[in-house]
């Protein structure tokens, strides 16, 4: 495995040391407080591990679900809440919340989301265009924020012929944003395509005066390893490549630290893993049957590159108790080694979208009109 040279510098979010540089990144329905747990496990609780996106009307408005994705394990630190919202006001009273009742000891905002059901309303990666409003966002935070730092993740821009990181990343310094995460990617790419490195490279040199992390295409540690080397990043954020493989972060870790080793497990120790994550759902929602249920979404993930008949996964992908879940893993062929090639996309892949963005949007960058409460829907991030 490849080694980075020991004067990496360390990473700094306000007064946070997030070492090695590395940060999970915010997906809606799986990082909750589950999933941030057998990631910090692997990685003996080195990085940063971000909640799934919070919705700043549902935070302010006291929702019940949204109360719950909010809670963090004792042992979590610090403890990191991504919130995603278009209205200023409400953006500053979902931060000024956090601070009072000390929920959370870094906040993230979320301009990456490419859904278009998100960017037909002139949120998500579509709000960066228009510039006034992010910057309306990012001053209401950072105002209400106190001591907490805010940070941001966005992506390249609409599509190529309408970027907007660089001036986002210059509007962040100046609104007094601590770092910046940019996906390497358009909202038209979504998932698709190959992450833009490049990109990465030229925000760090054009906001040399706070980190950038960079996101998109990590789907091993030496890929962290060559985006940091390519770029001259401070970071890196990772998405999909954890999909199925929280031990990832452990292989981020010994490549990081110099010492080279890397979690190849067999079918027997993915096994045990995925019964442990059914079963923290399950803890964590207060149901068994429940926490088996949303587990199913992560089944293929974990399985990809091991030989597991079609008709297996789909028993798996319909079981709804830990003793079902468990029968049936015992069932596989548990010696398989980790198989060649099981590193790789996972997760959506779809790119060259059209954007659905508002009418008119993309006239005037400096026009404000048309982003509407309706953009505040519960989805993924970038």
């Amino acid at each position: 495995m490849t080694t980075l040279a020991p004067s990496l510098p360390l990473l700094r979010i306000g007064p946070h040391t997030v070492q090695p540089p590395v940060v999970l990144a915010p997906m809606a329905g799986i990082t909750n407080a589950p999933f941030r747990t057998l990631c910090r496990e692997f990685s003996g609780g080195k990085g940063l591990f971000v909640s799934e996106m919070i919705t700043t009307r549902a935070l302010v408005e006291r929702n019940e679900k949204t109360m719950q994705l909010i809670h963090f394990d004792a042992s979590e630190t610090p403890r990191s809440i991504q919130l995603y919202g278009v209205d200023p006001a409400t953006v500053g009273k979902a931060v000024r919340m956090i601070v009072d009742e000390d929920l959370a000891d870094h906040i993230d905002l979320n301009f990456g989301c490419p859904v278009p059901k998100v960017t037909r309303k002139g949120g998500g990666s579509a709000l960066p265009y228009k510039r006034p409003l992010l910057r309306a966002i990012l001053r209401e935070a950072v105002a209400q924020a106190g001591d907490l730092p805010v940070t941001i993740k966005m992506r390249k821009g609409i599509d190529d012929d309408h970027t907007t990181y660089l001036d986002a990343g210059r509007i962040a310094v100046e609104e007094g944003i601590t770092a910046v995460a940019l996906h390497g990617r358009t909202t038209a790419q979504h998932y698709g395509g190959t992450a833009d490195w490049d990109a990465i490279a030229r925000l760090k040199e054009h906001v040399p005066e706070i980190p950038v992390l960079g996101n998109g295409d990590i789907w091993s540690a030496d890929d962290a390893l060559r985006m940091m080397r390519e770029t001259g990043c401070d970071g890196v954020v990772v998405g999909r490549g954890c999909l199925g493989r929280p031990w990832l972060f452990g292989d981020l870790v010994s490549a990081f630290e110099g010492t080279g080793t890397r979690q190849a497990p067999a079918l027997r120790q993915v096994a045990d893993v995925m019964l442990r994550h059914a079963t923290l759902l399950g803890e964590w929602i207060g149901d068994e049957s429940r926490g088996v249920i949303d587990f199913r979404k992560h089944v293929a993930w974990y399985l990809k590159g091991f030989a597991v008949g079609s008709d297996m996964r789909r028993r798996l992908a319909v079981t709804s108790s830990l003793e079902e879940l468990g029968g049936q893993l015992q069932e596989l062929d548990l010696d398989q080694p980790w198989p060649d090639g099981a590193d790789g996309p996972r997760g959506r892949t779809s790119g060259n979208n059209r954007v659905a963005l508002p009418d008119g949007w993309l006239k005037d960058p400096y026009d404000c009109a048309g982003v509407g409460a309706e953009a505040e829907l519960d989805t993924s991030g970038g």
